[in-house]
């Protein structure tokens, strides 16, 4: 199982990016994908879940990111709207296969004037 996310950088409060996770090595449809974010010194957060059908999101986020995949591409997306400073964080998505967590190398957000 790999994970590779990308799209992640320097942007000011008020701005957008999409991040992606691409994912190898197992069979992506059949599987829950999770986005968590991770700040040095405090506690992971779930960002987002998206299931075959479902998507949930953390109160923090609601109304603002939106998860979405690609079964084709085996490509799963966070779309970040109207980014606050306290949205800074090193972004990383997750999976879990045959009861093995797996997660990617992360990409760093920035949210900042």
């Amino acid at each position: 199982v790999q994970l590779a996310e990308s799209g992640g950088g320097l942007v000011q409060p008020g701005g957008s990016l999409r991040l992606s996770c691409t994912a190898s090595g197992f069979t992506f449809s059949w599987y829950d994908m999770r986005w968590y974010r991770q700040v040095p010194g405090k506690e992971r957060e779930l960002v987002a879940t998206i299931t075959l059908t479902k998507t949930n999101y953390a109160e923090s986020v609601k109304g603002r990111f939106t998860i979405s995949r690609d079964n084709a591409k085996s490509t799963m997306y966070l779309q970040m709207n109207s980014l606050k400073p306290e949205d800074t964080a090193e972004y990383y998505c997750s999976v879990t296969v045959a009861g093995q967590p797996y997660r990617g190398q992360g990409t760093q957000v920035t949210v900042s004037s």
